[in-house]
């Protein structure tokens, strides 16, 4: 099933003039303008779709070198969509180290903040004062908080804010009693913090176990990966004759059926690896957020 140049050219210039659609479409439609309450610098999200288009035409250059090489559509499709999905599929290490972090950040805070109300300071002063010297996971969203309160914007609604720019289950835990204080102002705050600092402390040392204990899994499906995609590709440079059969049409079709199998059993070893993590109780829709007032009503998923 070999693929002239002319064909090949016609698959590029598809993919060039479909990139440009979507770019014409996205200048048509405009972006959701920024929450002028959000930083100036690029916030996490941006930079991460920064690095997903970086990651998407990576792997569009694999698919086509791939696919001039071996004439081979579904390999071409398979191998430049895993180029473009690698941190997704291999990346879990990472961001379960980065949960990690954030949630010793978020103990460390808390412990901080318990000290300093223990000397008879309200949070409106606790918070700043506490933000100072926050680990780098959360001193991000800590300023943003800082800056809310300076603008005068009342402590329940910044708080909330602050728990959607944390986005953690765990940090949610830590907000609802800072609301419910700011809102009951009643005593035992520094009791109940006590208690979420020691909780957050149990769980860090938890994940951090399960962490050690599944990174022998990752590694395992780095090294299968990397083996059979090396032995196919040996095959496929030096042995043609061995790998003929999937020029044909047919061929194609048991390609894509192995390749299936093959992805799937990695999803599945993938999910092995993975930590699931609850869902955040505390969530404020984007209405409640950009329309916010002393009276919005939390919405609890249960």
């Amino acid at each position: 099933m070999g693929l002239s140049l002319p064909l090949l050219l016609v698959l590029l210039l598809g993919a060039l003039v479909g990139g440009g659609v979507l770019l014409l479409v996205m200048a048509i439609r405009g972006v959701e303008p920024r929450d002028p309450a959000e930083p100036s610098f690029l916030s996490s999200h941006q930079r991460a779709l920064s690095e997903s288009g970086r990651r998407l035409l990576t792997g569009v250059a694999v698919g086509l070198l791939v696919l001039v090489v071996t004439e081979w559509i579904v390999m071409a499709f398979a191998l430049g969509f895993l180029v473009a999905m690698w941190t997704r599929i291999f990346g879990g290490a990472s961001s379960e180290r980065a949960q990690i972090a954030r949630l010793d950040g978020l103990a460390s805070w808390t412990e901080s903040l318990r000290d300093t109300i223990a000397g008879a300071v309200g949070l409106e002063q606790a918070i700043p004062a506490t933000a100072v010297n926050a680990s780098p996971t959360i001193k991000p969203q800590l300023n943003l908080l800082v800056d809310r309160l300076r603008i005068r914007e009342p402590l329940h609604d910044a708080l909330m804010k602050f728990a959607d720019d944390l986005d953690d289950p765990s940090a949610d835990l830590i907000v609802a009693a800072l609301i419910l204080n700011a809102r009951l102002r009643g005593p035992g705050l520094r009791e109940v913090l006590s208690s979420l600092s020691e909780s957050a402390r149990e769980e860090l040392d938890l994940r951090r176990k399960v962490e050690a204990q599944r990174k022998s899994t990752r590694r395992s499906v780095q090294v299968v990966v990397a083996i059979t995609l090396g032995v196919a590709g040996m095959l496929a440079i030096f042995n043609g004759e061995y790998v003929e059969p999937y020029n044909s049409f047919t061929g194609q079709i048991v390609l894509a059926v192995c390749v299936a199998i093959f992805a799937g059993g990695i999803l599945w070893l993938r999910k092995l690896a993975g930590i699931e993590v609850p869902e955040r109780f505390l969530v404020q829709s984007r209405k409640q957020r950009s329309q916010t007032t002393a009276g919005d009503v939390v919405e609890v998923r249960r």
